[in-house]
């Protein structure tokens, strides 16, 4: 006579197969996924799931029995603070890139070698090496999150890499071909190719400045809001792209009298006026300043063709820290970094940023005087 089991119970079938059940933690009686050949393979079986339940291992069969489509369009709604832009991404890259292949795919069904053989798939099939890391990092982030809700126990996106983009050095300008571009754009536009340089605010940060931002003597402008502009064409005000974007960031003083002037010239005398606008009054989305500031012909004649309006940030950074400006420092300014580390530095950061914007102010003035005396060959800097 076999001996009656401590845990579960295994019967032979007419079959000659042999079927397992336990009662899991919750008083479920379960099966086994399948019978077994063998006596031995299911009392195997029942020993593993006895001791996942007795380590807190066990995971209910049922709980990943949910379709990932479903589970990721709930997943981006349920995510705070995600800014409209991203949401309208996640939803295309899931619509473009993972609805065909996971759509109606359960999430304990998906495993590392069908993950493996999608993004294949879509290398494959011509997919550009970033949309395909974009899209694995939302699957691999949206599979995290079924792995904090118990529905899965390791996460099947395994592939070392695949979420990482390498994009190519972007260009940076000098000082004078900085001044340079911002006399060969429209008038209106000078002070917006000038603070995007020495202050390295983002365009939607300049395109939401209002005159209230600037202090009085416009030395410090602060960061608030951001305009983003979303697929269908409309555009947005909400908060800066992160808790560090909201900042304030000083104004170096070789460039105060450019935004002095257009204050005066094209901003109206009220608190809430934007800063920035375009030919008519409007609010300055970037595609009608790529068209109203001659931008490509702009940069082809500041000797920068190809040159982005991103790539004036990136100038900004790059400068300051030739100021010998320490890493947090550029963070701060820069509107990079975790809540912590910003108030951590705050006040630090504060003197040190004034000194950046003075370092940067002088090499603005220094090129100007050049070009005032006639002289085209860059300076000495010793």
């Amino acid at each position: 006579m076999s001996k009656k089991r401590r845990f579960g119970r295994v019967r032979k079938l007419p079959s000659g197969r042999f079927q397992a059940r336990y009662q899991d933690p919750d008083g479920v009686d379960r099966p086994a996924p399948s019978t077994f050949a063998t006596k031995t393979d299911a009392d195997r079986w029942l020993n593993k799931i006895e001791a996942d339940i007795l380590s807190g291992e066990w995971r209910n069969p049922d709980a990943g029995r949910i379709a990932l489509g479903g589970y990721l369009l709930t997943w981006i709604d349920h995510r705070p603070n995600l800014r409209p832009r991203t949401v309208q991404l996640y939803r295309w890259l899931y619509k473009r890139y993972l609805a065909n292949e996971f759509s109606g795919v359960m999430i304990a069904d998906i495993t590392p070698s069908r993950v493996r053989a999608w993004r294949a798939g879509l290398l494959a099939e011509g997919t550009s090496a970033t949309m395909a890391a974009k899209a694995y990092r939302l699957l691999h982030a949206v599979l995290n999150t079924a792995l904090d809700d118990e529905l899965i126990r390791r996460n099947p996106c395994r592939i070392r890499g695949a979420g990482e983009t390498h994009t190519p050095e972007r260009p940076v300008a000098t000082v004078v071909q900085v001044l340079d571009l911002a006399g060969r754009v429209p008038a209106r536009f000078r002070a917006l190719i000038l603070l995007a340089a020495f202050t390295g605010l983002r365009y939607g940060e300049l395109a939401a400045l209002r005159r209230a931002d600037l202090s009085q003597g416009l030395d410090t402008v602060t960061v608030r809001a951001t305009l983003t502009t979303l697929n269908d064409g409309s555009v947005i005000f909400g908060p800066p792209k992160s808790t560090a974007g909201r900042r304030t960031v000083t104004v170096p003083s070789a460039i105060r009298e450019d935004i002095r002037l257009h204050l005066r010239d094209y901003v109206a005398d009220t608190a809430d006026a934007l800063i920035f606008t375009g030919a008519k009054g409007a609010v300055l989305r970037r595609s009608g300043f790529q068209t109203q500031s001659r931008w490509t012909q702009s940069v082809t004649e500041a000797g920068l063709p190809g040159f982005h309006f991103h790539d004036l940030r990136h100038t900004g950074n790059t400068l300051a820290a030739g100021t010998g400006a320490s890493l947090a420092d550029l963070m701060a300014r820069m509107g990079h970094g975790s809540a912590r580390a910003a108030l951590i530095y705050q006040h630090a950061i504060q003197q040190r940023d004034t000194m950046i914007a003075d370092a940067l102010s002088l090499s603005i003035d220094v090129e100007r005087d050049r070009a005032r005396n006639g002289h085209d060959q860059p300076s000495d800097p010793s």
